[in-house]
C-alpha cells in the first residue's frame, strides 16, 4: 500500500474542506457533488480544463496514488493518443501529457485532511466522509 502524503492545502481554504476536481459536465462529478450536496457535505469544486492543476500538484499526487491509478485509461482521450504518447513513462511525459490533455486526469479527484483519492462510488464516499 502507498504511503499518504499530506497534500498543501490553498491558505485560504479550512483544512476540513473537502477540494472535488474534475470537470464541469463529467457525469461520474455530476454524482459525487449531488452525493455531497444531499449530506450537506461542504466542499468546493474545481474544473480541472478551465483551471489546470499546477504540475506540481499533479506530482505530489501521482506520487501519492501513482500515475497508474491517476490516469484514465478507459476515456475517448486515452483511445485516441498515438502509441508514444501511450508509452509515457517519466513524470515529465506524464505531466507534458496532462497539460496537453487535462481530461487523462480520473475524476473526480479528491482531497479531504491532506489526503487525496480518485473516483466515485457512494461506498467508497460513504466510509471517507462518515455519512
Amino acid at each position: 500500500m502507498r504511503r499518504q502524503r499530506q497534500i498543501p492545502t490553498p491558505a485560504a481554504a479550512p483544512a476540513m474542506v473537502t477540494q472535488l476536481y474534475g470537470l464541469e459536465r463529467c457525469s461520474t462529478c455530476i454524482r459525487a457533488r449531488d452525493w455531497l450536496n444531499s449530506r450537506r457535505i461542504d466542499y468546493r469544486f474545481t474544473d480541472y480544463r478551465a483551471q489546470p492543476i499546477a504540475p506540481a500538484t499533479l506530482a505530489v499526487w501521482a506520487q501519492t496514488l501513482g500515475w497508474e491509478k491517476l490516469v484514465n485509461r478507459a476515456g475517448t482521450t486515452w483511445r485516441s493518443l498515438g502509441g508514444a504518447q501511450k508509452a509515457a513513462t517519466s513524470d515529465a511525459e506524464w505531466l507534458a501529457l496532462i497539460a496537453a490533455f487535462p481530461t487523462l486526469v480520473k475524476r473526480p479527484v479528491v482531497v479531504r485532511d491532506g489526503r487525496v483519492s480518485v473516483g466515485f462510488s457512494e461506498k467508497t464516499f460513504a466510509e471517507r466522509f462518515g455519512a
